[in-house]
C-alpha cells in the first residue's frame, strides 16, 4: 500500500512537472510572439515616420490664359513659291506650329483653303493631334485656286458657337480671292456678327518670287509676280477689329505670330483646393508609445525566465 501510494504520488509529481514545463513553454512562446508583434508594429511606425506623410486640404486662387483660335491657311499652288524657305507653305506651317506650342491652354483649330475649303482639325486642346494633322497639309490636297471668303466663313462656322471671352481667326494667304461663292468682305461681316476678330497675314516678298515648275527636264525655277490683295485683307481686319500684317520672309512671319500671341492674352481665373499638412507627428507619437509599452512589458509580463 505504501509502495502503491508512493508510485501514485510520484506519478502526480511527474504530471505536475510535465504540465508545468508545458505551461512554462507555452508562456515563453506567447511572450516571444508578443515581443515580435511589438517590434513589427514599432518598425512599421518608424518607417511611416521617416516617410514624412502629408495630407493636402486647402483652397488657392490662380489664373491661366486661354482663348479660342482658328487658323485659316491658304494651301494653293502659289504657296510653293520659295521667297520664304523652304517655301511659303512649309514656312507658314513651321511658324504656326511654334505658335501652337506656345499656347498650351488655348482651344485651337485649323481650316485650309484653296478653291475649296475644309476643316483639317476642329477646335481642340489636344495640340499633339493638331500638330500631327498640321504635318499632313500639302498643296494640291484640293482643287487649286484662292477662295479667301470661303475659307474665312468656314473658320467662322467652327468658332462662332464658342463661349470663350475671345474668339480669333488668323487667316494667312499669298494671293487674291479668285474662287468660291462668298466674297471676303461678306465673310468679314459674318465674322463681325459673331464677335470674331480676324488677323490677316499676306505672305510673300515684294516684286518677284522664285516658283518651281515641273518640266520634262526636271524642276525648273521661274520668277513670278507676287500679287497679294492687301486692300481686301486690311478691310477684313478692320471690319472685325483685327489687324493686317505683311510677311516678306521667315523672320517677319515669326515676328507677326509673336505679336499676335502677345496681343491675344486673356486671363481666366482658376480656383484650386490644395493644402499640405504634416502627418508624421502622429506616427512619431505612436512609435514612442509602442516603445514605452514594449519596455514596460519586457520588465513585467514579458520578462525572460532565468
Amino acid at each position: 500500500m505504501v509502495r502503491l501510494q508512493a508510485e501514485q504520488e510520484s506519478g502526480q509529481l511527474a504530471g505536475l512537472l510535465v504540465g508545468g514545463v508545458r505551461g512554462a513553454g507555452s508562456g515563453i512562446m506567447d511572450r516571444v510572439l508578443a515581443s515580435r508583434a511589438f517590434r513589427v508594429a514599432y518598425g512599421s511606425g518608424s518607417a511611416a515616420d521617416r516617410a514624412r506623410p502629408q495630407s493636402t486640404n486647402s483652397w488657392s486662387n490662380s489664373s491661366t490664359e486661354g482663348i479660342d483660335i482658328m487658323l485659316a491657311m491658304d494651301i494653293s499652288g502659289s504657296m510653293l513659291a520659295q521667297d520664304l524657305k523652304p517655301n511659303r507653305l512649309e514656312a507658314a506651317k513651321d511658324v504656326a506650329a511654334s505658335f501652337i506650342n506656345g499656347r498650351p491652354n488655348d482651344n485651337i483649330g485649323l481650316v485650309v483653303f484653296s478653291a475649296e475649303s475644309f476643316t483639317q482639325c476642329p477646335l481642340t486642346t489636344d495640340h499633339t493631334v493638331l500638330l500631327n494633322l498640321f504635318k499632313d497639309i500639302q498643296s494640291g490636297m484640293i482643287q487649286d485656286g484662292t477662295a479667301i471668303g470661303l475659307g474665312l466663313v468656314n473658320a467662322v462656322s467652327r468658332i462662332k458657337d464658342s463661349h470663350a471671352k475671345s474668339k480669333v481667326i488668323i487667316l494667312l494667304t499669298d494671293g487674291s480671292n479668285n474662287a468660291g461663292e462668298i466674297a471676303p468682305v461678306t465673310a468679314a461681316e459674318i465674322a463681325k456678327t459673331f464677335g470674331v476678330r480676324v488677323y490677316t497675314i499676306g505672305v510673300g516678298t515684294k516684286g518677284m518670287a522664285p516658283y518651281p515648275f515641273q518640266t520634262a527636264f526636271g524642276v525648273q525655277y521661274q520668277n513670278i509676280p507676287v500679287e497679294i490683295d492687301e486692300a481686301t485683307l486690311k478691310q477684313i481686319a478692320s471690319t472685325t477689329g483685327g489687324q493686317y500684317f505683311r510677311a516678306t520672309d521667315n523672320a517677319s512671319l515669326k515676328e507677326i505670330y509673336s505679336e499676335i500671341d502677345q496681343m491675344e492674352k486673356t486671363k481666366i481665373s482658376v480656383q484650386e483646393y490644395s493644402k499640405k499638412q504634416e502627418e508624421y507627428k502622429n506616427w512619431a507619437l505612436l512609435v514612442f508609445a509602442l516603445l514605452l509599452v514594449e519596455i514596460l512589458l519586457r520588465n513585467t509580463l514579458l520578462r525572460n525566465i532565468p
